[in-house]
């Protein structure tokens, strides 16, 4: 696998569309679903631009059964998190999609985490692992991050109370070794942060780079941004270096990772379009629309080209200062429902 951020533009959209093209034919011929979308909608089937490569709304895979692949191949159901009476997404990965998922993310994370495996701290409970066939967004994440560490500590009981003597314990065994540590935003900031500012917990996590991803929106109702999150964790927690991602069930493997000057990238493997979201035109850089993510990984199921949910901007190409090549982008949250509704409207009634 090419290393994930050193591809330029002319050459990762060339190889790119080459791979999106052949999932898009062989999903056409392995789903029904996906093939009578793409016949009502009118979409090329061999697109000449990564912008032409047809695409589903996220919303699809909460209300149909899309997959690939037969009955007997899935290894692995996973879920999006839901509230309670919410359609969730349902992805479906065989052994192949899974292993080549599991094997992007490791490429992914290297100019980060190096190839040693790092003493890790789990910022959850340890329950949300129950059914190892059938996985939610929380699961899938603990578990394909958990192969970047040893030793696993999960610092949440299962009342989501921070187990602070166990913590304390691990953190005294492994002074002076960076550690790993993994959550999800909203957790980290609701069970280990505030828990440790009410209860003046004296923790430090030392030498340790800490990894997370998943929504910001309650955070940012209690106006904690991106900088106030990594300088608050910092001085009560000690964290000293602290990268969000951005990723979603539907597309798990491909995942969007925070580098030093705080921009999310694309690598090699997968790529952003930001979309007007009244017209669905590609906008120029520099301008807020819905983010469409393209990976070439998703085989089992046609999640090749997804149109998500999210707003974000694209800020540039192959010229950020941190070094890595790609569209660097940012995330500003979920679009309001009501505005939504058209995506999957206007694809399903035929038009896109």
């Amino acid at each position: 696998m090419i290393a994930p951020y050193h591809l330029e533009r002319e050459q990762k959209s060339a190889q790119l569309l080459n791979k999106l093209n052949d999932l898009t034919k062989w999903h056409i011929e392995k789903c029904s679903d996906y093939k009578v979308m793409l016949e009502k909608s009118g979409a090329v089937e061999q697109a000449i631009s990564l912008e032409e490569v047809p695409y589903l709304p996220v919303q699809l895979f909460k209300l149909l059964d899309l997959k690939s692949i037969s009955k007997d191949d899935v290894v692995k159901v996973l879920t999006s998190s839901g509230t309670t009476g919410q359609q969730v997404s349902k992805i479906y990965l065989d052994k192949e999609t899974s292993v080549s998922q599991t094997k992007t993310l490791v490429e992914v994370m290297k100019p980060l985490l190096g190839n040693k495996r790092l003493p890790m701290i789990i910022l959850d409970t340890k329950s949300v692992l129950k059914d190892r066939k059938s996985f939610s967004a929380r699961g899938a994440g603990i578990l394909g991050f958990s192969n970047f560490g040893r030793k696993h500590f999960y610092a949440l009981n299962d009342d989501m109370s921070l187990d602070v003597e166990g913590l304390q314990a691990y953190l005294k065994e492994f002074a002076g070794q960076k550690i790993l540590l993994f959550g999800f935003t909203f957790m980290i900031w609701q069970y280990v942060y505030k828990e440790a500012v009410s209860h003046d917990l004296g923790i430090d996590f030392g030498d340790s780079i800490l990894i997370h991803g998943g929504g910001w929106k309650k955070l940012k109702d209690e106006a904690v941004d991106s900088l106030t999150f990594n300088r608050l964790l910092h001085e009560q927690l000690g964290i000293r270096e602290v990268h969000n991602y951005y990723g979603m069930v539907e597309q798990v493997g491909s995942i969007f990772i925070e580098c030093s000057m705080g921009h999310l990238h694309t690598p090699s493997y997968a790529d952003v379009i930001i979309r007007n979201p009244i017209t669905f035109e590609p906008v120029v850089y520099g301008e807020q629309g819905l983010i469409q993510v393209l990976s070439e990984l998703p085989k089992s199921y046609p999640g090749h080209s997804l149109l998500t949910e999210d707003l974000g901007t694209i800020h540039g190409e192959d010229n950020c200062p941190c070094g890595w090549k790609g569209k660097y982008f940012s995330v500003a949250g979920r679009i309001p429902k009501a505005e939504l509704r058209g995506c999957s409207d206007t694809f399903q009634g035929g038009t896109k």
